[in-house]
């Protein structure tokens, strides 16, 4: 998430090796010391301003290699879409790539490889990004490119139409096709029973095979315009490199003065767990999950969202969690147990949990202790050794994608466009590192609540074969 010399990269890389070697020759005061310096240098090098058209533009300084990471973020999603259009945010994404009054059709990511560079898209539920990552020199090039499709991008009906089958063959292929992923949607669609996380960014098939073309312009008029965008520029740049070739590129876009500030509908009161089984000739082996609905790093008060990050390190942390631990090592009735706190959302976040049964076990018995583990989470504190290494590992992993150029460009581009603050991003270690055992026993408390879950099961369903006897067999008398 941030820029930095090349000692300084030096220094951070030998501290995480050191903590990677041995969590308890390295003490948590001194990953947070070495982290603390580097995040009070960075705080004065990343730095921000607005051109006279809304476009909010961030660079974060990275003068290791002469390239740089371009990426502009729309403050829109798959949650934004209207009814009955859902995946249009992601339709959209990918019919960017076709014409504009200046680039023919299909041809903008030739031109980028052309240039030596590399791009690509994604659309969530909150935002949707397409970035670029090229030479410092041909960062010029790009902001042309990116501020032309911004606002004259050109579709023909036969683009869209075969454009759609792509989007519908690739629904088929990552849903359709997948047992998991099935499961997975319809526990999110339970999850939310209001709010539009419950939809499925891809969309729902029923309606991605309706999309036209007039769905997909009056989407992109409505949220395509640099009042509407966040551009973050990672790389061998200046702020002053990056204001004057801003200026040039994207300082001409009109601004669109109807777009709005999201408004969203909330979730009612949860007052019920949920379950959903799922039985499929497909699936391997029997797999149970639990979602929990939790608020997201935006919405979350005062270090709640920091609490749960190291609460599922410590009850799902890979192989030192307890979940582990409990139906994996004592018990040998999972083959794998994991799980996360996903806060990255604008509105809402999600803790989710998940093993799958070795062979003979049953759902029951891995439910049951399952449930001992979050429990254990909600009576009882942490210990302080588990809390440290939960620390030191968060921060450890931190360090290392810090040291990714385009990570920096998406930490810093998708906590803006999600309502975040640079200080806020900044301080996030920190704010790691203050997270005490009470207040982990706190969100569990609050968080961990079944009638806030949905809980779903993945079986393998045998198919019943009809045995066929030959025609010349004996009839049995």
């Amino acid at each position: 998430m941030r820029s930095h010399s090349r000692s300084l990269v030096r220094s951070l890389t030998r501290a995480v090796f050191a903590t990677t070697l041995s969590l308890t020759t390295l003490s948590s005061a001194m990953l947070i010391e070495t982290f603390a310096a580097e995040a009070a240098a960075t705080q004065t090098r990343v730095s921000e301003f607005t051109l006279a058209n809304g476009m909010r533009v961030v660079v974060v300084p990275d003068h290791r290699a002469p390239v740089v990471t371009h990426m502009v973020w729309y403050r829109v999603g798959a949650a934004d879409e209207p009814r009955g259009v859902s995946g249009i945010a992601h339709f959209l994404e990918h019919l960017m790539f076709k014409a504009t009054e200046k680039i023919p059709s299909g041809e903008f990511s030739k031109i980028v490889a052309r240039l030596g560079g590399n791009d690509n898209a994604f659309t969530g539920h909150d935002a949707t990004a397409y970035f670029q990552r090229v030479s410092k020199d041909r960062l010029k090039q790009v902001m042309i490119m990116e501020a032309d499709r911004m606002l004259n991008l050109k579709l023909s009906e036969k683009e869209v139409l075969t454009e759609r089958d792509v989007i519908l063959e690739e629904r088929r292929s990552r849903i359709e096709n997948n047992p998991s992923a099935i499961l997975d949607e319809q526990m999110s669609a339970a999850l939310y029973q209001n709010h539009p996380y419950g939809i499925p960014v891809i969309g729902w098939m029923h309606e991605m095979a309706k999309l036209s073309p007039t769905d997909a312009m009056t989407f992109y008029k409505a949220h395509y315009a640099p009042n509407n965008a966040i551009l973050v520029v990672a790389g061998d740049v200046t702020p002053d490199e990056v204001k004057k070739l801003a200026d040039e590129a994207y300082g001409p876009l009109k601004s669109n003065p109807t777009i709005k500030s999201r408004q969203r509908v909330s979730e009612p009161e949860h007052r019920a767990q949920r379950r959903l089984e799922l039985k499929d000739p497909r699936a391997g082996r029997t797999t149970l999950s639990r979602h929990y609905i939790a608020p997201s790093y935006l919405t979350a008060t005062n270090g709640e969202a920091e609490a749960l990050d190291l609460m599922m390190k410590i009850a799902a942390g890979g192989t030192t969690g307890r979940l582990y631990k409990k139906l994996v090592v004592e018990q040998k009735i999972a083959s794998s147990a994991s799980g996360y706190y996903s806060g990255s959302n604008m509105d809402l976040g999600k803790i989710g949990v998940a093993a799958v049964l070795a062979d003979g076990a049953s759902i029951d018995k891995v439910e049951a202790a399952l449930d001992t583990v979050m429990t254990e989470m909600k009576t009882s504190l942490v210990t302080t050794e588990e809390l440290d290494r939960a620390k030191k590992s968060y921060i450890a992993e931190y360090i290392y994608e810090t040291d990714n150029q385009s990570t920096l460009a998406r930490r810093y581009g998708w906590g803006l466009v999600t309502g975040g603050t640079i200080e806020r991003i900044d301080s996030w270690p920190m704010d790691i590192a203050k997270v005490t055992p009470e207040k982990i026993r706190d969100v569990a408390q609050k968080y961990l609540d079944l009638k806030h879950s949905v809980t779903g099961t993945l079986m393998p369903e045998v198919v019943a074969t009809a045995v066929v006897a030959p025609k010349d067999a004996p009839k049995k008398q």
